[in-house]
């Protein structure tokens, strides 16, 4: 049995405005891009952020910083609507971020990892998700300093994902868990 569907269009989305955006409770979720040398994968995670209400963006290291057009081509205007903040040191910005009570957690492959489904985030405190390099991953330094690493079940042969999927990923199930 199948329904009638049409597609809506974008005046139908009841999208709010970057001002309403700004003024509206967020996700408690911060994302941390650990060294990410990727424009398209930097403007990506943007989108996502946005799309999600995350409450914050950290670039770190090499990562790019906005107002660039190749992460505006990806980010298609969510570098406005999110906020962002360049911090040199993934390092420090862990320990700062864990002094502040906040639970870090590096998306890495490791010992005694999580598996994401089965991961659950604790309600009360907000979640720093930390995104590593797209060939070296999360320094170890802060997977190290990490609270806890999750992992995202992989069943195929690869064995990673694209930056900008595992952001996307991993962003849904702890928005929804978190809902």
């Amino acid at each position: 049995m199948y329904l009638d569907m049409r597609k809506l269009k974008n005046s139908e989305l009841g999208r709010i405005s970057v001002e309403e955006f700004k003024e509206t409770s967020k996700t408690p979720i911060i994302v941390v891009l650990d060294n990410i040398r990727s424009l398209n994968n930097i403007g990506s995670v943007f989108r996502t952020s946005d799309a999600f209400l995350i409450e914050k963006i950290y670039l770190c290291g090499i990562t790019a910083t906005p107002p660039n057009k190749e992460i505006h081509k990806t980010a298609l205007g969510a570098t406005e609507s999110v906020e962002w903040e360049y911090v040199e040191s993934s390092v420090e910005l862990v320990n700062k971020l864990k002094n502040d009570d906040v639970i870090v957690a590096s998306i890495e492959q490791a010992e005694n990892s999580t598996m994401l489904d089965t991961f659950t985030p604790d309600g009360s405190k907000k979640i720093a998700v930390v995104f590593g390099n797209e060939v070296k991953g999360v320094q170890q330094e802060v997977v190290s300093n990490s609270d806890v690493c999750i992992e995202i079940p992989q069943l195929g042969t690869k064995h990673s994902l694209n930056i900008s999927v595992s952001c996307g990923v991993v962003l849904w199930d702890l928005f929804t868990k978190l809902k």
